[in-house]
């Protein structure tokens, strides 16, 4: 009895008794419970003495009853990290972001060296990264950022040249990158050094790191030096942020560093050259002179042509009378200018007494003296340099968009798509145009804002744009499921691709014709695309289509760039080139195959090119064959080799897409849709039916489907 009073006095005031039936890993994850000092969701509520293992607990992965993760994010623990946690040898996974922890990183974590991923961030943790770090060899994710750390980045880090993913951002780490930082880390595929405060020059091996992708941010600094040529060996497609630091010295032209906007260098008043306004000054005095050879020196002083040139200097009696008479004049000039605008002054305000204030405010412009197109004229001179918002949806500013995670969606004559991520989730789409226009944004700022009034579910939403004279951006909603090309014939290298079904493409069809319709009719300014093809067709996550870059020719010509869809008709030289620089959805002759007969001659563009461009991007989804058809040995367009299924009578399922015969159900539509595309596509334009009427057919049809 005694004994059996001691048992249970020793297990009620003992609870730790209960670990011996838990494994040593279960052990190891209890003390990281007892670090925890609030846990308000109660996150750690089944982590049981009692069990057996861990592996049935909230936030723990197991294999072959092996703890391999500890995944607890976003749960608002507060409390400190134990060293116990890195005698789980198996341990692959630790993610505790957006937590209250705090307190130094124990020395013990670094014991599980077979550690893949290490993420940390938004925590309170503090001090310095210790060099033990270097043990974790297999590490492939770092994330650190949003803490409080200090000191150093620790050369033993280097060590860990497995890294995919590198963030320290928004720390407080000092003094300067590693040696052997470019040449260690080759495997690095995303790099975030931004808000720190650390200096120094940048290393000459960082181009080295040739795996990089989307956004190297190194903004919010102090860096300094000039920028290394080396960053150009970069990939093309990456974005380079090097904002708000000390960089100092020519930005380098060459690979990854060419082509990019002021708004990656912004920030470093040291700076100077393309493209920033700040030009590089030549340590010689005849830089104002660009064509003055750097040999040039003044001639010897010739004392004799020294005393004829005072002669002329000298003024005559008759010209210095001549010069006080024209003053006399001239203020004579501006007394009567003046009284004239004090009388109209006087008269307007006898005349308008009664008149409000606005009035009268009005009434003292008149005044100035100033036209109205003279204060047009200087309004247009007026550089820009804030994000301007078309709607009151848009809750982001400047500096969120340049912080923002970028990726290069594509690339043309026209401008660079980015896709952008915000840090509050938010994705956008964002077109670089042209640089140039300086005296024209006036024009862009009307233009820009006509087209951000246009809203449709079938037309990507115009957002937001940026203007300054070295950088033009248009922000869109950003649609995630690509473009139509894409889902008509899928993608190059794609290793599986399925036909979209009947039902979707004529979801696709009818959208595209309401939104063309709307463009048309009822827009602002009754657009006209001119430029209409499936890679300017968006498709969202449920298949519905959007129809992009609608006035954008218009835009880029005013941003001094190129239009693509003028490049048909331009001089060969300049076709070329752009020809050079285009690399993602554009043939060698941009659009050419969707562009009406008439579009090859130098006419005004019409509604009418749309409707055949419609029926183009059509009969495209209906053969599911691309604009150019392949017959024997002869090319044609899609258009003539329809007409000539047509005219040598082929069956219908030599025309249609092979995969749309395994849904006969559909067959009639599918008719019908062929003699709405053939309508469309007529060589005389008058022929063709407007795209009102095309919607309303395709209304008719889903009706009677």
């Amino acid at each position: 009895m005694v004994l059996a009073l001691f048992w249970v006095f020793f297990l009620l005031y003992n609870p730790y008794a209960f670990v011996c039936c838990l494994n040593e890993e279960g052990s190891a994850l209890l003390s990281f419970k007892q670090s925890i000092k609030h846990d308000p969701e109660g996150s750690l509520s089944n982590w049981n003495s009692s069990d057996e293992n861990p592996c049935s607990w909230n936030g723990i992965t197991c294999s072959n009853l092996q703890v391999v993760s500890i995944s607890i994010p976003k749960k608002r623990l507060v409390g400190f990290l134990p060293s116990s946690i890195g005698s789980l040898s198996f341990l692959r996974h630790i993610n505790l972001r957006n937590n209250k922890l705090y307190g130094s990183l124990p020395l013990g974590l670094f014991d599980a060296q077979y550690l893949l991923s290490l993420v940390l961030l938004g925590n309170s943790f503090y001090g310095s990264v210790p060099t033990e770090i270097g043990k974790l060899s297999f590490l492939q994710n770092l994330d650190l950022s949003q803490n409080s750390f200090i000191g150093s980045i620790p050369i033993s880090l280097l060590q860990c040249n497995r890294l995919r993913t590198l963030d320290l951002s928004h720390n407080n780490f000092t003094n300067s990158l590693p040696d052997g930082f470019g040449t260690s880390l080759i495997a690095l595929e995303k790099l975030d050094l931004s808000y720190n405060r650390l200096n120094g020059s940048l290393p000459s091996n960082f181009g080295n790191l040739s795996s990089l992708k989307g956004t190297v941010d190194l903004s919010h600094n102090l860096f300094s030096g000039p920028i290394p040529s080396s960053l150009g060996n970069l990939p093309e497609m990456v974005y380079i942020d090097l904002t708000f630091n000390n960089f100092s010295g020519p930005i380098p032209q060459n690979g990854a560093l060419m082509n990019r906007g002021p708004t990656a260098f912004i920030g470093n008043p040291l700076l100077c050259g393309s493209p920033l306004k700040n030009p590089c000054a030549n340590s010689s005095d005849s830089s104002s002179f660009p064509y003055m050879p750097k040999s040039y020196s003044p001639p010897p002083l010739d004392t004799n042509n020294t005393e004829r040139t005072n002669k002329h200097r000298s003024l005559s009696r008759s010209a210095v009378i001549a010069i006080v008479v024209s003053d006399i004049v001239g203020i004579c000039l501006i007394g009567v200018v003046v009284s004239y605008c004090y009388l109209r002054r006087v008269s307007y305000k006898d005349k308008n007494e009664g008149e409000n204030f606005e009035k009268g405010q009005r009434g003292r412009k008149e005044c100035l003296c100033f036209r109205k197109d003279e204060s047009e004229t200087l309004s247009e001179n007026i550089e820009q340099f804030e994000l301007v918002p078309l709607d009151t949806q848009v809750k982001f500013d400047l500096d969120e968009l340049l912080k923002a995670s970028a990726f290069v969606l594509g690339k043309s004559g026209i401008g660079i798509v980015y896709k952008v991520v915000l840090e509050d989730g938010l994705i956008l789409a964002v077109r670089r145009l042209g640089e140039g226009g300086l005296q024209r944004y006036k024009e862009f700022q009307t233009e820009v804002e006509a087209i951000g009034k246009v809203r449709h579910p079938n037309i990507v939403t115009l957002r937001a744009y940026y203007w300054s004279p070295e950088e033009k951006l248009l922000i869109y909603d950003y649609i995630p499921n690509g473009n139509l090309a894409a889902a008509i014939h899928g993608n190059a290298g794609m290793s599986s691709f399925s036909p979209l079904p009947w039902n979707v493409r004529l979801k696709i069809m009818k959208g595209m014709a309401k939104g063309l319709a709307y463009l048309h009719e009822f827009s602002p300014k009754k657009y006209i695309h001119g430029d209409l093809k499936p890679s300017n067709v968006l498709v969202g996550l449920d298949m519905e289509p959007y129809i992009s870059d609608f006035g954008l020719g218009r835009l880029a010509n005013i941003a001094g760039g190129s239009p693509a869809l003028q490049s048909n008709r331009m001089p060969s030289e300049k076709l070329q080139k752009q020809a050079s620089e285009v690399t993602v959805d554009l043939p060698m002759n941009p659009g050419s195959c969707y562009q009406a007969p008439e579009a090859l001659k130098l006419l005004k563009p019409s509604q009418k090119w749309d409707v055949y461009s419609y029926g183009v991007i059509l009969l495209e989804m209906i053969t599911g064959r691309s604009p150019m058809v392949l017959l024997d040995t002869l090319e044609m367009d899609l258009v003539r080799w329809v007409q000539f299924c047509i005219e040598e009578k082929k069956p219908l399922s030599d025309v249609l897409d092979p995969s749309l015969s395994q849904e006969p159900e559909g067959e009639e539509e599918m008719v019908a849709v062929l003699k709405i595309a053939l309508a469309c596509v007529q060589a005389n334009a008058e022929r063709r039916p407007s795209m009102r009427h095309v919607s309303d057919a395709f209304n008719r049809l889903t009706a009677v489907g």
